[in-house]
């Protein structure tokens, strides 16, 4: 059986805000890889916050909870410090101005481990930041 590629074994094929949304993917692992270390704080998802238009952004959750980019990253940075996580690739479209991007999400937070697939939608200012995302997992 193949094994899916990771985010980082695709990033080069594609362009644009699809680009943009696999670049965001990869800067979570590497920040969720590094959040282990002391000294990781709020402050340390600067480079996510490179991509984003942080004014303006908005989080729906698999719950239906919206969130702001400062609760964000504050469930970003709880989450990092405590978390071991990565994905693989699956499939990403560009449409509509949006961008779909389907993963295998793997998570462990101490003795739980879980697999979920998850379709998030990314939608962009005119200067290509994110603005607002849709995370959606089964």
């Amino acid at each position: 059986m193949n094994a899916l590629p990771t985010v980082e074994d695709v990033i080069d094929s594609y362009t644009g805000r699809s680009h943009v949304v696999l670049q965001y993917g990869a800067t979570t692992k590497r920040l969720v890889d590094q959040a282990k270390k002391p000294g990781f704080s709020a402050d340390s998802w600067r480079p996510l916050a490179e991509l984003v238009a942080v004014g303006e952004f908005e989080r729906i959750g698999a719950f239906k909870e919206v969130m702001k980019w400062p609760d964000y990253v504050e469930l970003l940075t709880n989450w990092a410090t405590s978390s071991e996580w990565e994905c693989s690739f699956k499939h990403i479209t560009e449409a509509g101005g949006r961008v779909f991007l389907e993963l295998e999400e793997r998570s462990e937070v101490g003795e739980f481990r879980s697999v979920v697939n998850s379709l998030t939608v990314y939608e962009f200012t005119d200067d290509d930041r994110i603005r607002h995302i849709d995370f959606i997992s089964r």
